[in-house]
């Protein structure tokens, strides 16, 4: 998707309406019109990317700083701040975008399942080794 038809670039350049929380060179940040929880924002970089390795790191550095002054402000004493990349990964918008979701009690907020495996530790070091030598 072109940043032209991107509704995040379009909240970003006003083109769209948004509850605008915060604003900066390259962060910005907005409540999320369809949210989880009361308080629910999105944090995004205005640079367009839709995965995170599509943003460079200069653009990156400010946002959680961003999500957690709406941490902060928001009084949320526990919360959620989520990224996905790509369609597996429940990404809806192809611009990045970091939620931040205020998990008031067990109903409201973001519901997870974690299918955590067992590990095969000499997979485990090969995967570890691997990962490590193209960081």
């Amino acid at each position: 998707m072109s940043a032209a038809a991107c509704i995040f670039c379009k909240i970003i350049k006003g083109e769209i309406p948004s509850f605008k929380l915060f604003e900066s060179s390259s962060v910005f940040a907005f409540l999320d019109i369809q949210p989880l929880s009361v308080g629910h924002a999105l944090v995004v970089p205005k640079h367009h990317g839709a995965k995170l390795t599509d943003i460079p790191d200069d653009q990156l550095k400010d946002i959680l700083p961003v999500v957690k002054k709406i941490a902060a402000a928001s009084g949320a004493e526990n919360w959620n701040c989520l990224q996905n990349n790509g369609r597996l990964a429940h990404q809806e918008v192809d611009h990045v975008h970091f939620h931040m979701i205020p998990k008031p009690n067990e109903t409201e907020g973001l519901g997870i399942g974690w299918p955590a495996q067992k590990s095969d530790m000499d997979k485990l070091k090969q995967l570890h080794e691997q990962l490590k030598s193209k960081m």
